[in-house]
């Protein structure tokens, strides 16, 4: 790594690349006024091992647009996931003689509006109680994105399995999804697009966890934060446009989900074994497993379109099946 990456800065934004050079260019030129007008802002653009001409491209725009002064291109040497990516950066940079204040986690497929980043730091001097922030994503043309959740629970699972509108009232103070607002608030965890985070922070709890590849890392990094008395808040002043699932192709705005990959089963074992132990992942398993095959059942009856992933249920218990033969 350059010694430009590890140079002082009071923010430090990390970007992490994986095959969409053109997404991060397009974050890095957004970037760019807010850079200038907040002074100590250095951004890191990790490259997670594309394989493809990533580097050559997102070196080549810096260079032409003259970006070095306030960007660092990192290539990896193997693709490591989201919280490897991320962390090839922070440690550096936590390490080094004058660590930044914060660190914001910044997805490729993101585009900050102006202020974004100056709304969030404004809040996080204001109230150092405050561990983690969250921006208030949106699509292009301003629609409000779901990005401030509640931690995931037992009760979360058979909700999201069920979705019958009479429990989820019956739940509302326990779904994982708030109703959606323009006001300030303490929340449990925020999406990990637009997340930033104090340094403190990462002294009181470590890095992100490297052993999930992908998805659940920003929830069990909150819940860590959580426990070591760190609060998490969404910031709605600081507003960034999300274009949910670019960077993975997982989801698009309007379009049925992707089949799921092995890593998203095993980032959310990971998540429940980890926080709350086997017998609690296994519980919150079968609710969801008897919800969701209700709710199969209850689509088709009730003529219903099909949103869902596809061979989301058989995928859910063939993964299931073999994590527990591999664990006796």
């Amino acid at each position: 790594m350059s010694d430009a990456a590890c140079s002082p800065a009071r923010l430090l934004v990390v970007i992490v690349n994986y095959g969409t050079p053109e997404l991060t260019i397009d974050c890095l030129r957004s970037l760019r006024a807010e850079v200038t007008a907040l002074g100590g802002t250095r951004v890191v653009v990790s490259d997670n091992a594309s394989g493809d001409d990533s580097v050559e491209r997102i070196a080549g725009a810096i260079a032409e647009h003259g970006w070095q002064h306030w960007v660092t291109l990192l290539p990896l040497e193997r693709n490591g996931g989201f919280a490897y990516g991320n962390n090839a950066a922070i440690a550096p940079a936590l390490a080094s003689a004058d660590p930044p204040a914060y660190v914001l986690l910044l997805n490729s497929d993101t585009v900050v509006r102006a202020g974004a980043l100056g709304a969030l730091l404004e809040f996080m001097d204001a109230r150092p109680d405050v561990g983690i922030a969250g921006s208030r994503l949106e699509d292009a043309d301003g629609t409000h994105q779901h990005s401030r959740y509640r931690f995931l629970s037992f009760w979360t699972e058979l909700d999201s399995g069920l979705k019958l509108g009479i429990v989820t009232r019956l739940l509302r103070e326990r779904s994982i999804a708030p109703p959606l607002v323009e006001t300030a608030h303490a929340i449990d965890w925020v999406v990990g697009a637009s997340m930033i985070v104090r340094r403190e922070v990462f002294r009181d709890v470590g890095l992100l966890d490297a052993h999930y590849f992908l998805y659940f890392e920003e929830v069990d990094f909150c819940l860590a934060a959580r426990r070591a008395g760190w609060t998490c808040w969404y910031v709605p002043t600081s507003r960034v446009v999300h274009f949910v699932g670019r960077s993975t192709g997982l989801t698009r705005v309007g379009e049925r989900p992707a089949r799921r990959p092995r890593y998203w089963f095993e980032s959310r074992q990971r998540y429940f074994q980890k926080n709350h132990g086997r017998a609690y992942a296994l519980a919150a398993d079968v609710a969801w497993v008897a919800c969701y095959a209700s709710w199969r059942v209850r689509r088709v009856l009730q003529r219903k379109p099909d949103t869902d992933p596809p061979h989301m249920l058989e995928d859910f218990l063939r993964f299931r099946w073999r994590a527990l033969r591999a664990s006796r």
